[in-house]
């Protein structure tokens, strides 16, 4: 009776046939074939990566989402409270990346050297708009201002909540301070920069929330967006995917705010 060969060891020859035959070695693999899976880097150098199941996969890149949108347009505030904010708390941090950039429909005119902000809803929704720049700029952290931002859009007044959703979300940030960012330089300044921001988007935004994602804006990454954004975040994850994520179905949201 044949002796019986140990699986791993019928592994081992299937490997050095698939990726060398004739016994070769690959170019800068200078270790015995026994160790080819032992590490990724060694799995590179001996050009046999795709033949290495158990090894270690790089991270795959977040979706990458950009929200151009106004503090008091009412399809913006439903999109961020109803489909951004959910989705986001359901998926683990490493799959979404979110950039919010309050500014939408405004115009901008320098005045005496000085911007002067003009907003579709009216001046209530600049001042919307600037809180929500400093609250950025001064919290930093985007899982800091992200459930105030929510806290704030969600509610009765935009501009008068301020004080109640830090006392909820976090109140370790100096209300001050964003109160003088909105009065002062910096919050023009942060403006302006969303301002820039939105002008140079390619294709020009036509309307407001307007969807980037990972760097492109079309209409159909835009309706994908508005219907099921958990499944569309989830289609285009390119790593392994939580359970949450499967079939999606959402109602329509409403027009956006057009220029």
């Amino acid at each position: 009776m044949a002796p019986t060969v140990p699986l791993p060891a019928l592994a081992l020859v299937a490997l050095v046939v698939l990726v060398a035959p004739g016994l070769g070695v690959a170019p800068g693999c200078d270790r015995p074939a026994h160790l080819w899976c032992s590490s990724p880097e060694i799995a590179v150098a001996c050009q046999v990566e795709n033949h290495c199941p158990n090894l270690p996969r790089p991270a795959a890149a977040p979706v990458e989402l950009s929200l151009y949108y106004e503090s008091l347009c009412p399809a913006c505030r439903e999109f961020l409270v109803l489909k951004l904010f959910p989705t986001w708390l359901l998926l683990p941090s490493e799959m979404l990346n979110i950039t919010l950039v309050p500014y939408g429909n405004a115009q901008e005119r320098n005045v005496s050297g000085k911007w002067d902000f003009q907003c579709q809803h009216g001046p209530e929704e600049c001042l919307g708009n600037m809180i929500e720049a400093c609250l950025m700029h001064e919290a930093k952290n985007f899982s800091t201002y992200f459930p105030i931002i929510f806290c704030l859009e969600s509610g009765s007044s935009v501009t008068k909540n301020l004080a109640a959703c830090l006392q909820i979300y976090a109140p370790e940030l100096d209300r001050g301070r964003i109160a003088a960012c909105v009065q002062g330089d910096t919050g023009m300044a942060l403006m302006h920069q969303n301002a820039q921001l939105t002008e140079a988007l390619d294709p020009p935004h036509q309307f407001v929330p307007w969807i980037v994602i990972n760097g492109k804006h079309t209409d159909e990454l835009q309706a994908q967006a508005e219907a099921s954004l958990l499944g569309l975040v989830c289609h285009l994850y390119q790593g392994e995917k939580p359970e949450v994520c499967g079939s999606s179905k959402a109602p329509k949201i409403p027009l956006g705010c057009r220029r």
